[in-house]
């Protein structure tokens, strides 16, 4: 991203030039809006407002139309009529999903110990998979290994666990021969690069709206979850000293300190579900929020 952005009297000038160096699909960024905007406000909306945001990206409301019908099929998204207004809400299933999503994106805790699963000859690849999706790498046909916060909880497997007792060299010898970490050094790189300049720009005065600073925050979270979650989440001990993630970390965290002020203030004047306007603040952002700041002071 080039840097000839500090005359902007428009801060949309620089949502464009953010989103014309991402990729954004309709579907994943609807995942995007429910998981930072609608799961922590009751984890219903009215999909006026879904295709309003979406609009504000680039995203077509037809695209848009396509993607909820999808989310329906795949049972993430459930339709609900209110009068003349359709109203979209998070599955059981689907809010489980978010939650664990948001604990690594907004509560991460740091991980200290390792887990080595050995799955029968019996039990499915889905079982694999499934921890290998969580950040686990396989040793061999039947175990694998990973960070213990990264267990799914209904992990059906035989789990041992263990602490790092090696040398940090070592651990981080271990370490890179079993993640492919130059891949997630990239990709943090590539958020570093993309919004790094904003923070130099509102540092610097620049003016963003409410509905801008929604947009954003949601480019902010939707790049950011995209790395985080496939990070596998390895100890300090275990990376690279000046670990490059640890820094795209920081700048999310401030980031979306600074941007939610004016965001949640266009969420509660724009989005509404049946019930009613959506809250700009309630228990699980404020909680989001507190611990977003103490990331900072830790």
């Amino acid at each position: 991203m080039g840097t000839n952005l500090t005359s902007l009297s428009d801060a949309q000038a620089l949502v464009t030039q953010i989103v014309d160096n991402m990729i954004l699909r309709a579907g994943s960024f609807i995942v995007t809006i429910y998981g930072d905007v609608v799961e922590p406000r009751g984890g219903r909306v009215w999909i006026g407002n879904i295709i309003e945001t979406c609009s504000s990206v680039g995203i077509s409301e037809t695209l848009v139309r396509t993607a909820v019908s999808r989310l329906v099929s795949a049972q993430q998204l459930v339709g609900e009529r209110g009068g003349r207004r359709s109203y979209y809400r998070l599955t059981p299933a689907a809010q489980r999903e978010f939650l664990q999503a948001a604990r690594i994106l907004f509560e991460p805790e740091e991980s200290r110990g390792w887990s080595f699963v050995w799955l029968s000859p019996t039990q499915s690849e889905g079982v694999s998979g499934k921890l290998e999706a969580a950040g686990f790498a396989k040793l061999s046909g039947q175990w694998l290994v990973g960070p213990s916060a990264r267990l799914p909880s209904e992990s059906a497997a035989v789990v041992f666990e263990a602490a790092g007792a090696a040398a940090s060299e070592a651990l981080r010898e271990f370490a890179a021969a079993h993640w492919d970490l130059g891949a997630h050094e990239a990709a943090y790189s590539r958020f570093l690069a993309l919004f790094s300049p904003v923070e130099h720009l509102l540092s610097d005065g620049l003016r963003v709206s409410p509905d801008q600073s929604l947009q954003l925050r949601l480019l902010l979270v939707h790049q950011f979850r995209h790395v985080a979650l496939r990070d596998p989440g390895l100890p300090r001990e275990a990376l690279p000293t000046n670990w490059i993630g640890h820094r795209a970390r920081e700048l999310f965290v401030r980031l979306y300190i600074a941007l939610s002020p004016l965001a949640d203030s266009h969420v509660a004047s724009r989005f509404v579900a049946e019930e009613g306007p959506l809250s700009p603040e309630t228990p699980a952002t404020a909680r989001r929020a507190a611990r977003l700041e103490h990331s900072l002071r830790g």
